[in-house]
């Protein structure tokens, strides 16, 4: 019998006496955690799986409808998914073939730290990557607003720059409450325009965004590819930036580099 854990959404995974050896991941991130880490594990990842750029494994198709199929045939001892880069609909179709799955449920910075030593730790049953070690000793300090010494409270602080993610245009999307690029956003020192309301990634008008109270528009190249021939010439009252979306949407080694160049 293999040990009995449980993912971050409290599902059961029976994973092999022997340790798990063969890994395919259905996230880009995790991919790359995995990758730079233990990279003989990798067997099989998506075809958005596009760190490390030598990265040589089996490709299962897309994040949303990913190869089933495949997978199975690559006899995992785990694959790794998340809540919102997966449908629930094929993790439930991998674990009706007896595939076990490991869910990563992550909306903060925090949350992405303590997955990933749970998938790390637990799941793989490996030592801390260095890269995690060092991510999280970066982060620390925005996990708590700071204490302000007395004497500075009587003088007024600079307001944090207010910016918007768009995703998508035609229609236009933007990240918006309860998302990890949010989080990610605010321990750097920003605010975002859209967040508040219910949905996370809310469909918006043109103007809403090209509005003068807002600082700074930041163009990812992921999901849609922003480029500075498509994106920021919509804008005429707004600054535009053309960011990469790894650094804003990756939790893993990208922590890294997020940390390094986005700071304002």
């Amino acid at each position: 019998m293999g040990e009995h854990l449980r993912d971050d959404l409290g599902a059961e995974a029976l994973l092999p006496d022997g340790g798990v050896r063969r890994v395919v991941s259905l996230v880009p991130s995790l991919t790359e955690a995995v990758a730079v880490s233990a990279s003989d594990l990798l067997v099989g990842a998506t075809d958005w799986c596009t760190h490390p750029a030598e990265l040589d494994v089996v490709r299962v198709r897309g994040t949303k409808n990913p190869d089933l199929s495949a997978i199975a045939d690559l006899s995992p001892d785990l694959v790794v998914a998340n809540k919102e880069e997966n449908r629930e609909l094929d993790v439930r179709r991998l674990r009706e073939r007896g595939v076990p799955v490991w869910v990563t449920d992550i909306e903060t910075v925090p949350q992405a730290i303590a997955s990933m030593r749970r998938l790390f730790l637990e799941a793989l049953a490996l030592d801390e990557p260095g890269w995690l070690t060092e991510a999280a000793d970066l982060w620390d300090g925005r996990f708590e607003a700071p204490v302000e010494a007395p004497s500075s409270r009587l003088r007024a602080q600079p307001p944090s720059p207010t910016i918007a993610v768009p995703i998508w245009r035609d229609p236009w999307m933007v990240v918006g409450p309860r998302t990890y690029t949010t989080d990610l956003l605010s321990r750097l020192g920003y605010d975002n325009a859209f967040d508040d309301g219910e949905d996370r990634y809310p469909h918006v008008e043109l103007a809403d965004i090209d509005r003068e109270d807002i600082d700074e528009v930041w163009l990812p190249d992921e999901p849609y590819v922003f480029t500075e021939s498509d994106g920021p010439e919509a804008f005429e009252d707004v600054p535009t930036r053309l960011v990469s979306g790894r650094l804003l949407t990756w939790y893993g080694p990208a922590m890294l580099e997020a940390h390094r160049v986005l700071r304002p």
